[in-house]
């Protein structure tokens, strides 16, 4: 049988409306070439990485309005990782993902930011696919 306690709860959930959707944006796989590596030779010949974001948008606009000015715009975003990563060479992946996010939480209103970076093949002295670095950082 059910708990007459349970109707309550349901009733005031539908007095008070819906919640808004937390929001979470996604982008695997951006493909960007820079100048990122411990050796100067690695920084000069530079190399492909694999960057995957997550962004946490919380409440947005664009759940109701279908608005993209409501929201974070991805283009934007792929954008900014990849100026963030031109703009300087970094020794270390952990240093480039700490740059993206900080760059990232100050331009958009986001309650925090995951980078991962990847260096498909790094140049090691064994055999090893991939190497990454995953960085989070939460809005202060």
């Amino acid at each position: 049988m059910d708990d007459p306690e349970d109707y309550d709860e349901v009733e005031e959930d539908d007095e008070e409306g819906h919640s808004e959707p937390e929001v979470t944006i996604e982008v695997s796989g951006l493909s960007l070439f820079t100048h990122v590596g411990v050796t100067a030779a690695e920084r000069e010949v530079g190399q492909r990485l694999l960057l995957d974001l997550r962004l946490d948008a919380g409440e947005c606009d664009a759940t109701v309005t279908d608005r993209i000015e409501d929201t974070v715009d991805y283009a934007q975003v792929c954008e900014m990782a990849n100026l963030v990563a031109q703009q300087r060479s970094y020794k270390t992946l952990e240093r480039l993902c700490t740059a993206i996010a900080d760059r990232l939480l100050e331009r958009y209103d986001l309650g925090a930011v995951w980078v991962k970076a990847a260096k498909p093949e790094p140049p090691m002295a064994l055999p090893v696919s991939e190497v990454s670095v995953e960085v989070w950082r939460e809005a202060e």
